[in-house]
This record gives C-alpha cells, structure tokens and sequence, in this order.
C-alpha cells in the first residue's frame, strides 16, 4: 500500500527517512484525509533509560501526518511541515508503535493536521499537531535543463 501512495499516484519518490523509522502504511483515506501507519521501533531508537528518544517519537508524527496530507496531494504539489507541536504524555517502549493522523482544515496554501502516536496496548504515547505549507513542488531538473529566465529582458 505505501508503495502505491508514494510512487503509484504521487509524483514525488518516497523519503528514505521512512525506513528508518521502520514505517508500514496501514491506512488511507483520501476523503476523510486520515492516515495509519506503523513504526517498528528498535533498541537502537532508545535512551539512557531504554524508552524511544523523543525525537523519534516526533518524526514519527510528521511521518503520520505527512502521509495523511501527502495522499490529498495533486501532482507537482508539495507539503512540507512549517510548525510541529509535540506533547509526550508516556514513556514509549521499544517494539511496534502505531501513529494515526488527520486533517483538520486544509485551506489552498496551508493544511492543520492532528495525530497521535499508540503503543500495543492503545494507550496515547504523544500527540502532535502540524502546520503544512501546501506548494509547487522545487524544479529538480539540472539548471542547464531548465527554461532559460527572460525576467532580464523585461526591463
């Protein structure tokens, strides 16, 4: 399913930094703008006192987030976060970590977006609320492929 979201109906190729959190999409809704999905967390993510760093936890709700927005995009457009709040309510535990999100109001330029963070038990390890700048995605193409800039000639 992640596969197709990203590459079978996006434009865009899926960001790498999904691997490393051990993603797996578990659910869209593009009408309802909801996304899950499912982090598998390792030793490797933990502290001094073995819980998830809590910077792991936070790019886990951009990456909920990011994909509930990210499946109501059009092609060519982009939706990178301006603003994300985290509240951290309980110690995450290595192992399986699962992140729902959704949109809350999505205008033409900026989308508000809400998600949560759940251990094994559905107990609410973090929320989150984010700020998405809805945009043209960047010109990719190397600068002596791209059209040539006749702004100078306006003068």
């Amino acid at each position: 399913m992640a596969q197709r979201l990203w590459e079978g109906s996006r434009d865009r190729p899926r960001p790498r930094a999904l691997d490393t959190l051990g993603y797996e999409l578990l659910a869209v809704d593009v009408e309802a703008g909801t996304a899950e999905a499912a982090f598998t967390v390792g030793e490797e993510f933990g502290n001094t006192v073995g819980n998830v760093q809590g910077g792991f936890l936070a790019a886990m709700l951009d990456a909920t987030l990011g994909t509930a927005i990210v499946c109501t995009l059009e092609p060519g457009e982009i939706a990178p976060t301006v603003e994300l709040k985290i509240s951290y309510l309980r110690p995450a535990r290595i192992g399986r970590i699962v992140g729902r999100g959704r949109i809350i109001k999505r205008g033409s330029r900026v989308a508000f977006l809400t998600g949560e963070l759940y251990d094994a038990e559905e107990r609410v390890l973090a929320t989150a609320s984010g700020t998405f700048l809805l945009t043209p995605a960047p010109d990719d193409r190397a600068p002596d492929d791209r059209a040539p800039d006749d702004s100078a000639l306006d003068d």
